[in-house]
């Protein structure tokens, strides 16, 4: 006997999740995995799947969360099939070693930073240095990051979709996280702190002093 589907009154309507649901999504897929292109593909896969498996929706959680959840799969199975055509050199694991001397100590001390990468979490020009940042890494460097730091993946995870061990897992994010903090010293940090200076150098200007003195 022939059953009506359940409806789907909480879901809303299929035509509009697009336009509902779209941009937020978009923004998720981008910040992980940085290619814009990439990420409309994978939110398009994402509605798609939704769709087919909207009479799964059990109504635990709120629909935007689910597609996220969906999202997240899409994004797990792309770093997956990535993993599979990276090849680690030598050369490249050795790009971290002018950081250090033989003794394991900076070269150049880390500088001071003014402000921490969570604190920058809601800063879209950040995020989009970070990903200049990431791309500059060695591909397998920068996916090991990207899986952890971004919440993708657990280390079991991210082991298995690199193919390697936890403990490799450990050594690429460590090595990961030292390059990312100098290319940000350079490309956001250190502007920030110049633009910081001139701001300040800017109100101790006489010609800002008599205008305050003058209000």
């Amino acid at each position: 006997m022939f059953e009506p589907p359940p409806a789907d009154a909480d879901l809303g309507d299929p035509a509009q999740w697009v336009d509902r649901y779209g941009d937020a999504l978009l923004q998720y897929a981008v910040t992980r995995v940085g290619d814009r292109e990439t990420a409309e593909d994978l939110v398009q896969e994402t509605f798609l799947s939704a769709f087919k498996a909207r009479r799964d929706f059990d109504h635990r959680a709120a629909f935007s969360t689910w597609l996220i959840a969906i999202l997240r799969r899409k994004i797990i199975d792309h770093y997956r099939k990535d993993a599979r055509t990276l090849v680690t050199t030598d050369a490249e694991l050795d790009e971290v070693a002018p950081l250090f001397d033989r003794s394991g100590h900076w070269t150049v001390p880390p500088a001071n930073w003014r402000s921490t990468p969570a604190s920058q979490a809601e800063n879209s020009e950040f995020w989009q240095v970070v990903r200049r940042c990431l791309a500059e890494l060695p591909r397998h460097l920068a996916q090991a990051f990207e899986l952890r730091e971004l919440g993708l993946a657990t280390v079991q995870e991210a082991s298995e979709i690199a193919g390697i061990t936890p403990r490799n897992l450990s050594v690429r994010l460590h090595r990961s996280r030292l390059l990312l903090r100098s290319c940000l010293e350079q490309k956001w940090f250190a502007a920030e702190a110049v633009s910081a200076s001139e701001k300040s150098a800017d109100e101790s200007s006489p010609a800002r002093a008599e205008q305050a003195r003058s209000s």
